[in-house]
């Protein structure tokens, strides 16, 4: 296959569970699932994963370690033993890649050790782990340093990153600019939109104001992933819910086809 993969985000199926983000990726021609490992026992857990797999067809390309507040006692409390755990079920799953955001500041020891520790896995396996790019956090007119080193992935010499185009949304960066600052490091790409809200969105492509097609153009020859990570959470029914993401899909192949175009069909 010419150029990245379009996987879908097993998050992009919420409140829907694991299991429904494989059969939809299926029914709808995707090329493969991201897990983000959730409170959802099936994300948890790579037998589980495997059967999904093979069930369906659906290639499993790569695992979200679990970073968010929710997921703090998943797989336990030790940040390197979460990444550690990611790692191994990459690896028993075949997928490529880790995805992992930059520490809470709040985590001090873990983010005084992350990027050299990072740096030191690395060199150890074959699996790329994908620092994603995050943003401030604001309250009121406040903004609040809420990760460290940064949220700002170029700050540090990350040798594998995940663009996330809704948290550019809020962060309020080019994302193109991004995207070339990155270079060869960029070997992820979550794809979703944002309206410049100090929300993290996740719009369906195309509904928002970030430059969704122009980084779809840029990276379209690039050894990586694009990810549909989207919110379907108000979907009135699975029918909606699979509308909105076949729209995403069809939005990613049309543009990582070739350049964007306004001319008329």
């Amino acid at each position: 296959m010419i150029g990245p993969r379009v996987a879908l985000s097993s998050s992009s199926v919420f409140p829907e569970g694991t299991a429904a983000a494989f059969e939809i990726a299926a029914r709808l021609g995707y090329d493969g699932v991201e897990v983000m490992v959730m409170t959802d026992a099936v994300s948890q857990d790579p037998v589980a994963l495997r059967r999904l797999s093979d069930h369906y067809a659906v290639p499993i390309l790569a695992i979200h370690a679990p970073c968010l507040l929710v997921t703090q006692r998943v797989w336990g409390t030790d940040p390197w033993g979460k990444l550690q755990r990611a790692h191994d079920a990459a690896v028993e799953l075949g997928a490529a890649t880790v995805v992992v955001h930059p520490p809470f500041r709040w985590q001090r020891e873990y983010a005084r050790e992350f990027v050299t520790g990072l740096e030191r896995m690395t060199q150890e396996t074959h699996i790329r782990f994908a620092v994603e790019n995050m943003y401030p956090w604001r309250a009121r007119s406040r903004e609040i340093a809420a990760y460290a080193p940064g949220w700002d992935i170029r700050d540090e010499d990350y040798p594998h990153t995940t663009l996330d185009l809704s948290h550019t949304s809020v962060s309020g960066t080019d994302a193109q600019e991004m995207a070339r600052d990155l270079a060869d490091r960029l070997v992820h790409v979550h794809l979703a939109d944002g309206t410049g809200s100090n929300r993290d969105e996740h719009l369906v492509p195309g509904r928002g104001n970030q430059p969704c097609a122009e980084v779809l153009e840029l990276v379209s020859a690039f050894d990586g992933t694009v990810v549909v990570e989207v919110t379907t959470r108000r979907a009135a029914s699975r029918a909606e819910r699979e509308a909105d993401l076949a729209e995403a899909l069809a939005f990613a192949r049309r543009h990582l086809a070739g350049p964007a175009t306004d001319a008329p069909a």
